[in-house]
């Protein structure tokens, strides 16, 4: 079992800068992959950015050159550092896991969501 919980969403002006943090408790030895998403009012959920087990990235197209994701192992944490930031930012992010469950299958991990709002 693994657990995933999102710290560090808030209001942040356009253009300003906010840093995600995604915590991994647990089973954490099963995750492989991680990944970044989120989630406007009447949207569909929309990768933003991955990190695999080896460190290789890659971003959607709207937040590339802007947002960078990383993983601190010996902390089991992900970070997502968010600059230049744009109203149509404005979601909320998910931190996901995913790797092979109790079961044996692949599995996807999924936190809580923090609440990302840019405005003026």
């Amino acid at each position: 079992q693994v657990q995933l919980v999102e710290s560090g969403g808030g209001l942040v002006q356009p253009g300003g800068s906010l840093r995600l943090s995604c915590a991994a408790s647990g089973r954490i030895f099963n995750v492989n992959a991680m990944a970044w998403y989120r989630q406007a009012p009447g949207k569909q959920r929309e990768l933003v950015a991955f990190i695999s087990s080896g460190g290789f990235t890659n971003y959607a197209d709207s937040v590339k050159g802007r947002f960078t994701i990383s993983r601190d192992n010996a902390k089991n944490t992900m970070y997502l550092q968010m600059n230049s930031l744009k109203p149509e930012d404005t979601a909320v992010y998910y931190c996901n896991g995913r790797g092979r469950g109790p079961l044996g299958a692949t599995t996807d991990y999924w936190g809580q969501g923090t609440q990302v709002t840019v405005s003026s």
